[in-house]
């Protein structure tokens, strides 16, 4: 699997999600066997630049290669200088957002409402692959309306324009993310263009995975929601791909570890006050089924320090760990739609 010049050691790419794929998150999948990564949602309003949360959001530094950062608006102008932007701070490739479905995105006439309107699709398709020398892919999802699918108009519209790749969602916009992705029209999309398509949606096993890929014969998959509080997803995901195995669960000494580590990249990257609020998430996504979580979980929102939360989160696993606790996955992390604001599509 290539993007643009870039070769990615695998077929296997996170998805954007707002307050999810921050650059810990990204390293952390990175290091579990995810061949690529794409950044949170960026707007192309230029005045938020000089925004703490944008600046940390444009902030590459250590990431493997290749580095892509995901922008969204409706203005081609504005896109193309967001883009410009971006990798002039390091951003390797570039991923425009038309798929995100939330409400305060489409009422910007930005993310996936941008489907109603193909000539501007297409304006801001040939500003961005203009304005910049590295590869420019886009996020889509199969239309705004269920009954009005038009991705395949959309695919051929990106091909011609240039587009280094096309990552698709087997949802509408009108579906958000209720009822099932459904992915015979992005075989359908595989089939009828020349540039790598990427499937999206509902990903959740390397079952579901291999699935997916003979399904749709896409060139790679995309994994977002089942990736939250199990980054080594990549990892069992690789493994069944690669030799129809599945590896076992991780033990709960590694979770802790893995867990107590990405606490202190977050604290480390946002700083005590918001490392400590971000973190929360996280620490709810690791621990959802297991044995005493929900007490857990209620003690540890109450706790306004990064050092008394990340106390809290070993002890409890240390008690799980004495009562010999094994780690489940009877549930994939379940969808919160302000972490996915950005598309995970």
């Amino acid at each position: 699997m290539h993007i643009g010049p870039y070769p990615l050691v695998n077929n296997l790419i996170v998805a954007p999600m707002a307050g999810v794929t921050d650059r810990p998150f990204r390293m952390l999948c990175k290091r579990f066997g995810a061949g690529h990564a794409v950044s949170e949602m960026m707007t192309a309003d230029s005045s938020m630049r000089s925004h703490q949360k944008t600046l940390r959001r444009a902030n590459f530094e250590g990431e493997l290669a290749p580095v892509s950062a995901q922008i969204a608006g409706s203005d081609p102008g504005l896109l193309a200088e967001a883009a410009r932007y971006n990798v002039a701070h390091g951003a390797q490739i570039i991923d425009i957002n038309m798929g995100c479905p939330v409400k305060k995105v489409c009422n910007k006439l930005a993310g996936s409402a941008l489907l109603q309107n193909e000539d501007l699709v297409a304006k801001i398709l040939h500003a961005v692959v203009r304005a910049v020398d590295v590869p420019v892919t886009l996020k889509t999802r199969l239309g705004f309306a269920n009954g009005e699918e038009n991705i395949m108009r959309v695919a051929k519209i990106a091909e011609e324009a240039g587009i280094a790749a096309l990552a698709i969602h087997g949802r509408t916009r009108e579906d958000m993310y209720l009822g099932n992705a459904r992915y015979a029209l992005i075989a359908q999309v595989k089939q009828s263009i020349q540039i790598p398509v990427i499937a999206n949606g509902d990903i959740d096993s390397p079952q579901k995975a291999a699935l997916v890929l003979k399904e749709t014969g896409a060139d790679a998959i995309m994994i977002g929601r089942a990736a939250q509080g199990r980054p080594w997803i990549f990892r069992e995901i690789a493994h069944y791909l690669a030799r129809g195995e599945v590896l076992p669960a991780p033990e709960v000494v590694e979770v802790r570890d893995v867990l107590l580590g990405h606490l202190d990249d977050l604290y480390a990257f946002y700083g005590e006050y918001s490392g400590c609020r971000i973190a929360r998430k996280h620490i709810a996504w690791y621990t959802k089924g297991l044995r005493g979580s929900n007490e857990f979980r209620q003690s540890m929102y109450a706790q306004e320090s990064t050092l008394g939360q990340a106390n809290a989160t070993r002890n409890y696993f240390d008690g799980l760990l004495t009562l010999g606790e094994r780690l489940q996955y009877e549930d994939v992390p379940e969808q919160k739609e302000n972490h996915n604001e950005s598309g995970d599509l």
